[in-house]
């Protein structure tokens, strides 16, 4: 009996011990679920949804437009939600910073 409430103890608090930061504006509901704590596949879902209708998320806060999705979720998994620059925002190469020498 302690050693069954001891493994369901450890699998529960380990769920998202090894999750790794996710970019909320790329990834597909699945790993969004998997690495975020408090955020099942229904909220997950409704993370890509609004995404694919709206575009990409610019700040944290905008994931609270998200149906359940709050301040406290955020707050708790801010360190694991990453949003990653459009391309049009993306600085340029170096070497596109660069201008011919023009004699």
């Amino acid at each position: 009996m302690i050693k069954t409430l001891l493994l369901l103890a450890i699998a529960i608090f380990s769920i998202n011990a090894f999750a790794v930061p996710v970019d909320v504006n790329t990834a597909d509901a699945n790993t969004i679920a998997n690495s975020l704590s408090g955020i099942g596949p229904k909220k997950a879902q409704a993370i890509v949804d609004y995404r694919a209708k709206n575009g990409n998320f610019k700040t944290l806060e905008d994931l609270t437009h998200v149906s359940g999705i709050g301040a406290k979720t955020i707050e708790k998994n801010k360190a694991d939600i990453l949003l990653a620059a459009p391309v049009s925002e993306a600085a340029p190469p170096a070497d596109a910073a660069k201008k011919p020498d023009v004699p």
